[in-house]
Formats: structure tokens, C-alpha cells, sequence
């Protein structure tokens, strides 16, 4: 495994708890039998991007996705799916990334 993917999946567990917690923190309360839930708040939430890498918490799905530009790509190529992290398995005493399939092929 390279060095850099382990580091950036450790700054994904990490941004994975934070925004769990903040998740947990602001969420609109559940809806009784007899209430319904008004609005609701965006799909995704950009957790942290630069121009070769984005964290994004799907809100729908409780995931957080990490996105990069492979080695040596200079910034503004292609973003790649790196992994993923469920959110909710946030407060268990190990959090196991979800990597990404490996031989997606090259978009055209």
C-alpha cells in the first residue's frame, strides 16, 4: 500500500468522525407517527477540497466519499473515487474504510 493513500484514508476517518459528530449535532429531529418532516437539508456536504482532492458526506447515504487526482496528475485532471467511510459506524472502536473498486476504466 503507498504511503500516501494510507495517510489520506487516516485524514478520512478523521473527517469521517468530525462530520459524524457535527452530523449528529445539527440534524432536524426525527418525525413522530403523526408528524411529517418539513424541507430538508442539501444531498451533499463538501467536508474538505482543494483542486486535487475532495471529501464529501453523501447526507442521503451517511457516507463520506474521498476524491483524488492520481500521482504525478498535475491539478484540474480527473477526480477519482478513493474510498468511502459509513458514518454510521462513527463511536465503534474501529471504522474500516471502504475502498474504492480497483479497474474502473478511463472515461473518454
Amino acid at each position: 500500500m503507498r504511503q500516501g493513500f494510507v495517510s489520506w484514508m487516516g485524514r478520512i476517518v478523521l473527517l469521517g468522525i468530525v462530520a459524524g459528530c457535527t452530523f449528529a449535532l445539527v440534524r432536524q429531529p426525527e418525525a413522530k407517527a403523526n408528524q411529517s418532516v418539513v424541507g430538508g437539508g442539501p444531498r451533499y456536504t463538501v467536508v474538505d477540497t482543494d483542486i486535487t482532492n475532495l471529501m464529501v458526506v453523501d447526507n442521503s447515504t451517511n457516507l463520506i466519499h474521498f476524491y483524488t487526482v492520481d500521482p504525478g496528475k498535475e491539478p484540474g485532471s480527473d477526480l477519482k473515487l478513493r474510498g468511502s467511510l459509513n458514518l454510521n459506524e462513527v463511536g465503534k472502536p474501529v471504522l474500516k474504510p471502504i475502498k474504492a473498486p480497483a479497474g474502473q476504466p478511463e472515461p473518454k
